[in-house]
């Protein structure tokens, strides 16, 4: 009895779809959307509160290799500067290699392209398949073919 009602086919049911009033809020959120959108949610929410959880019970006087490159002002920790890491001489140093380098990429592309045109040439002068064969005599001629 069920292969029977197996074999009637069914009515499709559909989502609706947004009513032409609401097109200016856009497409219409369909259950599947919701449904990633919420599982979404729910996974940064378990993070989150990992996390909050992690610094709830982190132990303070555990070592960590800030305490070493920071400095404390009342409690607060002050991370040191960058800015002087690097001396005058440094710095140019690096500026030039940096040009150096610019330069020499310049080079290698300007070499890609002189290969490249050089090879463009031949793409329109298409050489000619019509072998010319110049013969006094019929004789001359054969014996041209056959070698």
């Amino acid at each position: 009895m069920s292969s029977l009602r197996n074999a009637i086919p069914r009515r499709a049911h559909k989502e609706r779809s947004q009513p032409s009033s609401r097109k200016k809020f856009g497409l219409l959120e369909k259950h599947k959307d919701y449904v990633v959108r919420a599982k979404a949610y729910h996974a940064k929410e378990n993070t989150l509160r990992k996390l909050r959880e992690k610094a709830a019970n982190r132990n303070q006087d555990e070592f960590y290799f800030k305490m070493i490159r920071t400095k404390t002002v009342d409690g607060i920790h002050k991370p040191e500067s960058d800015a002087n890491k690097y001396t005058q001489e440094e710095l140019m140093l690096m500026k030039t290699q940096d040009i150096g380098y610019v330069l020499s990429k310049v080079q290698s592309e300007r070499k890609k392209i002189e290969k490249l045109t050089a090879t463009l040439h031949s793409i329109d002068n298409q050489p000619s398949n019509n072998h010319v064969y110049f013969a006094e005599d019929r004789l001359s001629f054969l014996c041209a073919i056959n070698l």
